[in-house]
């Protein structure tokens, strides 16, 4: 049975381990702190490295070049700040100008109707002589392609704001401001050219003689030449 004096026994025990262990920690403590081999202070800071003196002189002929330029700009800043707004300003203006003028240049301008417009006869024959020359050396491919690419061009050197970049040889074949027989040499030359360069099928000579033959009535050039 367990009575008082065995619980201050156990107590007192308790204790004495306590101290016993804490005694020994510091033991340890003062032991580690007496080791030569273990730096405990502060090393002191290191000094900075000078910086090489061609530095020095390199920062004294830089301070002195734009000292006067530093005074001006912190005497007149807000003159400064308020020209700065006036050119962001002024080039926002014209970024904007730059869109919208031909806009305004164009604004009213009907396109000019279907049927007035064809290629210059003389450029024709020779874009129709670049291409029989390809063609006569086999390369079907090239030279409806060379039709194709020459025919777009021709187009928007006539009317400048009838195209856009992104539209393709369908597209044009489609715009009801081109007269109906530029519509339908586009269709035929689109096509072949489609078969050539994205179903990886070379043009036959039928093929190349149908792109000529529609360019060439669409152009209303002869066809004395012939497919090649």
């Amino acid at each position: 049975m367990t009575g008082p004096a065995t619980a201050a026994a156990t107590a007192t025990a308790t204790a004495n381990a306590a101290a016993d262990a804490a005694e020994s920690g510091e033991r340890a403590w003062r032991a580690a702190r007496g080791l030569a081999d273990i730096q405990y202070a502060p090393l002191p800071p290191r000094a900075p490295t000078p910086p090489p003196d061609w530095l020095v002189a390199l920062m004294k002929w830089l301070s002195k070049l734009f000292e006067p330029l530093g005074r001006l700009l912190g005497k007149g800043w807000g003159t400064i700040e308020i020209l700065l707004l006036v050119a962001a300003a002024g080039g926002a203006l014209w970024i904007l100008a730059s869109f919208l003028l031909p806009l305004w240049r164009q604004r009213g301008r009907a396109p000019p109707p279907p049927g007035d417009w064809t290629p210059d006869a003389g450029e024709a024959a020779i874009l129709l002589a670049d291409a029989d020359a390809l063609a006569a050396q086999g390369r079907f491919d090239e030279a409806a392609h060379l039709l194709l690419r020459r025919s777009v061009q021709q187009i928007a050197q006539a009317q400048p704001t009838l195209l856009a970049p992104s539209d393709t040889a369908r597209d044009i074949a489609a715009m009801a401001a081109l007269p109906a027989n530029a519509r339908a040499a586009f269709a035929t030359m689109a096509g072949a050219v489609e078969r050539a360069l994205y179903a990886l099928r070379p043009l036959a000579r039928e093929d190349w003689s149908a792109a000529r033959e529609a360019y060439a009535a669409f152009a209303r050039v002869g066809l004395q030449a012939g497919a090649a």
